[in-house]
């Protein structure tokens, strides 16, 4: 069974890959913007043992990111050497190059998926640092 490859098909990933890469870079930026956070609130060498916590997180975050986004240019760059090889005739290199696409590109997603995991790891830490704090009475000042 051959499979029959015409340049639409790898054309379909392009919008998908963008819109995903767009995302993957607005999760970096806030990443970002929160590591800034945490380093501009700590004082001096004291470091509090909530962000002590939040370092390994984010650290693993970061190369989560890095990871994904790899994979995801990886597969738009593949996705469009598959156009090429289509456009050239040559479609059992637009198939394969087209099906490592998709394998880069699902690859990228489960990445995705475990970061998204490792995000609301760091909201928990954030909740339990939230409930440690002693309360104040309202009525009492």
């Amino acid at each position: 069974m051959t499979i029959e490859l015409n340049l639409t098909t790898p054309a379909l990933l392009f919008p998908a890959i963008s819109l995903l890469l767009l995302a993957y870079t607005n999760r970096f930026l806030v990443l970002a913007q929160l590591i800034r956070q945490l380093n501009a609130r700590e004082n001096g060498n004291e470091i509090r043992a909530m962000v002590k916590a939040q370092i390994s997180n984010l650290r693993n975050r970061l190369n989560l990111i890095r990871r994904m986004q790899f994979f995801g240019v990886l597969s738009f760059l593949l996705c469009t050497a598959a156009m090429f090889a289509v456009f050239l005739n040559q479609n059992i290199i637009g198939t394969s190059l087209f099906g490592l696409s998709l394998a880069c590109l699902l690859y990228s997603l489960i990445l995705s998926l475990y970061e998204i995991h490792i995000s609301c790891q760091a909201i928990e830490i954030e909740l339990t640092n939230i409930e440690n704090k002693p309360v104040i009475d309202s009525q009492e000042s």
